[in-house]
């Protein structure tokens, strides 16, 4: 399983992300997976990887939270969770996207 997380610097929740993500492999029993951490530094790049906000989490390359609606670019994004928007997903979430 290749995991990645794409951010960039000014995002204030690419951390929280992070953190999250760690527990929730944890939680899924695949502490044997490595999160590639991708900093998207120029519009160029995002539109290169197709970079729809920050943070974003890919797993084998697909992106577990798209809807379809977003646009390529440096922007921070918004997920939808139980408690409402928030700027990223929940540990459940995640746990539940990873099986």
């Amino acid at each position: 399983m290749q995991v990645e997380l794409l951010y960039f610097d000014g995002c204030p929740n690419w951390q929280v992300a992070d953190q999250r993500l760690q527990e929730a492999l944890s939680l899924a029993g695949r502490d044997d997976v490595t999160v590639h951490r991708r900093c998207v530094e120029t519009p160029e790049q995002a539109g290169e990887l197709g970079f729809i906000g920050s943070p974003s989490i890919r797993i084998n390359g697909r992106d577990l939270f798209i809807t379809g609606g977003e646009q390529v670019g440096l922007s921070c994004r918004m997920y939808p969770t139980p408690a409402g928007l928030r700027g990223s997903p929940e540990v459940e979430q995640l746990v539940e996207a990873l099986s």
